[in-house]
């Protein structure tokens, strides 16, 4: 007896077709692998890839007609980003299969030193902005998220971790110094790492006019140059001014102890992008989804969270992730090369 065909409704046999047409293009696979943890906008896939805007655009459009992309508006620029696959829909084995085979193709060298170019002038961009303002930072900071706004929200969970009297802090992008004494009176010993020799000054005198004498400062860039590691590593509402912060993350995570922890407090996103010009961000806040994604992919484990509205309509998170006490590696891991 024979069975009638399957007959796919024309949407689902499109959707696979895209799919396929998608993953039929050497440099479309490439630009994938290049947004596995970053977001680019077109100009700067552009200079990636050493192509032309339009042809960028036009893969960019069958990346995305393929639900492969997603694009997230960054004030007036719009960046693009890897879609995660969802298994559970139709497509969604497929969309993670040609992701997994991608995750493990090897951009080619000139590629990658590109994409570090591209890192190396946000980066500068960011450094430029802090020589410049260091001194009226804070004030524009303010305006956006002050620590008095959530500070007891994140003293509460920093409490609640219960580190034992020996142990070691590690704040990243110490700005203004503020956090260093509530964590000069919780840790026997703290650093505090920031590649801006400005801002490093006003931390400095910070210390001193609040008489701490547990804190190190150290002016050096936190992901790589320098090996410090510590018991609780704190990102206080600074991960939006580095250039990858996926990777960022990553190599944060490299300085907690293991058993011990990393916080992080962040805007959500939102789309005031005064808050560029303003206060040098190079993201407008983050995805709660990200964040946890990329601690993950570092060897992390998500724990307790919070989230504040605060009054002018900012929302941010505080984030808690855990280093595993006995060193494991990641799943996700396997298989990926850079």
């Amino acid at each position: 007896m024979n069975l009638p065909a399957k007959i796919f409704q024309p949407s689902t046999s499109d959707l696979l077709a895209s799919l396929c047409k998608a993953g039929g293009d050497p440099l479309r696979l490439h630009i994938l692998r290049a947004l596995a943890n970053d977001s680019f906008g077109v100009l700067e896939l552009a200079q990636i890839f050493a192509t032309g805007q339009s042809g960028i655009s036009h893969h960019l459009k069958v990346l995305a007609q393929a639900g492969l992309v997603a694009t997230r508006r960054e004030g007036n620029a719009i960046f693009y980003r890897r879609a995660l696959a969802q298994t559970d829909v139709f497509g969604g084995t497929l969309h993670a299969a040609l992701l997994e085979e991608v995750d493990a193709l090897q951009l080619p060298a000139d590629v990658q030193s590109r994409i570090g170019a591209v890192h190396a002038q946000r980066a500068a961009a960011s450094s430029d902005f802090f020589a410049r303002m260091a001194d009226s930072f804070q004030a524009q900071q303010d305006l956006i998220a002050g620590l008095p706004q959530y500070r007891d929200s994140l003293l509460t969970l920093l409490d609640s971790l219960s580190f034992p009297a020996t142990a070691s802090a590690l704040e990243i992008g110490p700005g203004d110094g503020s956090f260093l004494p509530e964590l000069a009176s919780r840790f026997a010993q703290v650093t505090a790492v920031d590649n801006s020799l400005a801002m490093l000054e006003i931390a400095r005198q910070h210390c001193v006019n609040q008489g701490l004498a547990n804190i190190r400062l150290e002016l050096a860039d936190a992901l790589q140059g320098s090996d410090i590691n510590a018991d609780c590593v704190v990102l206080n509402t600074v991960l939006h001014h580095f250039a990858a912060p996926a990777e960022a993350i990553k190599s944060v995570a490299e300085r907690v102890r293991p058993g011990g922890s990393l916080l992080i407090t962040e805007l959500c996103s939102h789309n005031q992008s005064w808050a560029r010009e303003a206060c040098g961000d190079l993201w407008l806040g983050f995805e709660q989804d990200d964040l946890a994604r990329w601690a993950e992919l570092a060897g992390l484990t998500p724990e307790d969270s919070l989230y504040l509205r605060l009054r002018n309509g900012f929302q941010i998170q505080v984030r808690h992730f855990r280093q595993p006490a006995a060193t494991t590696i990641n799943p996700s891991h396997r298989n990926q090369r850079q």
